[in-house]
């Protein structure tokens, strides 16, 4: 009976899978834990990866799944990607042309509402999604550039004391995060604060007690570019409070 109803339910564009991946999407929100790219634990799931078809993105391409990540992810260019990625499947199942409707309904986002609306007005054509994903594509590049202008302008104002140290390290982990910054350039960034002679060392350790918030690559490129830096009594007091951060934490990928 079971197998029956999988049948049924795979028949529809939908599965058990896709189920319980849509769930565990939702937990993840719920724990503001950030999603990963299936198999790779250690690469936060990006705008770009949703959007690029060549991607496997297993489990995550479940129709149930992108509905999830297109009405719940609190950012706007990955709910935007999710719909993007989904609109497709709408028109080769009918369940799933309604599900992607209620995407439409219920997600936090108006630009999510425009795609629906212009995918579904347009019946699921090749056009309309063509035209989805090109836009998509745009929105992601622009809203990226202008979080890492926020932080240019953020870190002149630190500088120049027009703004406060905990205010700035509150914002810097808020635009990285809500700008789904790579991970290459996030760990420049922080590295860049931790080893800069003009950045007060109150503003570093308030940097080092966010260290959990970054990827994992993030925190052993930290890490190995500390250990790389030329030996001073300030670099010793960082090295010595980041092995305490690790030891507490227990964090296995950086031992």
């Amino acid at each position: 009976m079971s197998a029956r109803r999988d049948d049924a339910l795979a028949s529809l564009g939908l599965t058990p899978k896709g189920v319980e991946t849509a769930l565990g999407i939702k937990e993840s929100y719920k724990k503001n834990e950030p999603l990963c790219v299936p198999g790779e634990n250690n690469r936060i799931l990006m705008p770009e990866n949703l959007i690029n078809h060549d991607i496997d993105l297993v489990d995550y391409e479940s129709p149930l799944a992108l509905a999830m990540m297109a009405t719940r992810d609190p950012e706007p260019p990955m709910a935007l990607a999710a719909a993007a990625r989904m609109s497709p499947l709408g028109g080769a199942a009918p369940l799933v042309g309604d599900v992607f409707g209620v995407v439409g309904d219920s997600t936090r986002h108006d630009l999510v509402r425009k795609c629906v609306q212009l995918v579904t007005d347009h019946a699921f054509s090749s056009d309309a999604i063509a035209d989805v994903r090109r836009r998509t594509s745009r929105i992601i590049t622009k809203t990226r550039a202008q979080y890492t202008s926020v932080l240019r302008e953020n870190l002149r104002a630190l500088i120049d004391g027009s703004l406060a140290p905990r205010l700035f390290v509150r914002e810097f982990f808020a635009l990285t995060e809500a700008g789904n910054m790579r991970d290459d350039i996030r760990k420049k960034l922080v590295l860049s604060l931790l080893l800069s002679e003009t950045i007060r060392p109150s503003i570093k350790f308030l940097m080092l007690e966010n260290f959990r918030r970054l990827p994992g690559p993030v925190r052993l490129g930290i890490i190995s570019g500390i250990l790389e830096a030329p030996p001073t009594a300030h670099i010793e007091t960082i090295k010595e409070e980041l092995k305490w951060i690790v030891t507490q934490e227990k964090v296995p990928d950086l031992h």
